[in-house]
């Protein structure tokens, strides 16, 4: 009876922080992903085990950060920016060059990719600062917001590495636009931006330029930098609704996709699952995402509310940057797939994520600070 009781309640711990209906959803689109793994790898069961094993510490990671209550959270953001920034400074002075990027740094005796960090730290820097201004925000909370975002996105920019940078920009404007950026001030950052659009073009490296104008014309180079692009649309248009069925993709496995079980699996996925398959992965990924708002909605601190729609709409961002390179309607910027493409670095800062989630939903009843 003793023993009985003692599992319940080592259960019920293991269960408390976490959310029912998002774990769920992500364990279904980790079965997904081990599906087209096995056939993006060439039915490499050795890839599929590693992939298990980083879900496994990814999962892990998630509840332990899930028990994290959002004050103490709200503690670790100034620190976990400065060291962000700190070790974004490191990669620039003595950071390993690996093909042509500078964006992995020796810590001890492991290496790390910073930018990482600042996917999580980002969000919460600025969710930290907005809930500290709650009372009393002007335009120049704004500016600063701006300034918090922008110094990483620079030092990422410089490695050079866009995707990232995409992907912390994003995240920082939705900080922005939760806590009530003004619509004038959108408006006119877009159309600053539209100004500028000449001075970024030649800011840009030769190969962003080149991806670009791929983009517009893939056909202008089809076999180079339009080949990712060219094939992955063939594989998606040879799906069709239904897909060629498991295994038997032939873009797939007579090697034409590029990066197939990372960057572009996607194509590998609508190649073998069709129309058909896609609606399912959409379905998985909305469902997600509508979770990620409910938490947002509910959530009783600002702090809360900012990280809850920053992560979930961040979630977003990844897909649709993903799905949209993969369709040739954006420039390829080396985004996986959430959840899907092989790796463990994302998966890890998107559990964190999640992990984050969980923790302002199991902390709603806290008073606002």
């Amino acid at each position: 009876m003793n023993d009985y009781y003692l599992l319940r309640r080592a259960w019920e711990r293991l269960r408390s922080p976490i959310d029912g209906w998002l774990l769920a959803l992500i364990m279904a689109l980790f079965a997904l992903s081990l599906v087209v793994l096995f056939s993006a790898s060439n039915q490499n069961l050795d890839k599929v085990i590693n992939k298990m094993t980083f879900m496994l510490v990814a999962l892990g990671i998630m509840w332990g950060v899930a028990n994290v209550r959002p004050q103490t959270l709200m503690q670790l953001a100034v620190p976990g920016y400065i060291v962000g920034v700190l070790l974004l400074l490191g990669v620039a002075l003595f950071g390993d060059v690996v093909n042509g990027s500078r964006r992995w740094l020796h810590v001890g005796v492991t290496r790390i990719q910073p930018s990482e960090v600042l996917k999580i730290m980002v969000p919460m820097m600025l969710a930290w600062y907005f809930q500290k201004h709650e009372n009393a925000l002007r335009w120049h909370h704004y500016l600063v917001g701006a300034v918090i975002i922008i110094i990483p996105s620079l030092f990422i920019l410089k490695q050079p590495d866009l995707g990232t940078a995409t992907l912390i920009m994003a995240s920082g404007f939705f900080v922005l636009f939760l806590a009530g950026l003004p619509w004038k001030v959108m408006i006119t950052g877009a159309v600053a931006f539209g100004a500028s659009l000449p001075f970024v073009w030649n800011m840009m490296h030769d190969y962003q330029r080149k991806r670009v104008l791929t983009l517009i014309d893939p056909s202008s180079d089809p076999l180079g930098a339009g080949y990712h692009i060219i094939q992955s649309m063939i594989a998606i248009g040879s799906g069709g609704p239904t897909g060629k069925g498991w295994l038997s993709g032939t873009q797939t496995h007579l090697e034409f996709i590029p990066e197939r079980t990372t960057d572009f699996i996607f194509a590998v996925y609508a190649e073998e699952f069709g129309l058909a398959g896609n609606l399912l992965l959409l379905a998985l990924y909305l469902l997600v995402i509508g979770r990620g708002l409910m938490i947002a909605a509910k959530a009783t601190t600002l702090f809360g509310r900012l990280m809850a729609g920053s992560i979930t709409l961040s979630f977003f961002t990844y897909a649709f940057v993903n799905m949209g390179m993969v369709a040739g309607i954006l420039p390829v910027v080396g985004v996986p797939l959430p959840l899907i493409s092989y790796g463990g670095t994302a998966m890890v800062t998107l559990l964190i994520g999640f992990g984050i989630l969980m923790s302002i939903h199991k902390n709603r009843p806290l008073i606002k600070r």
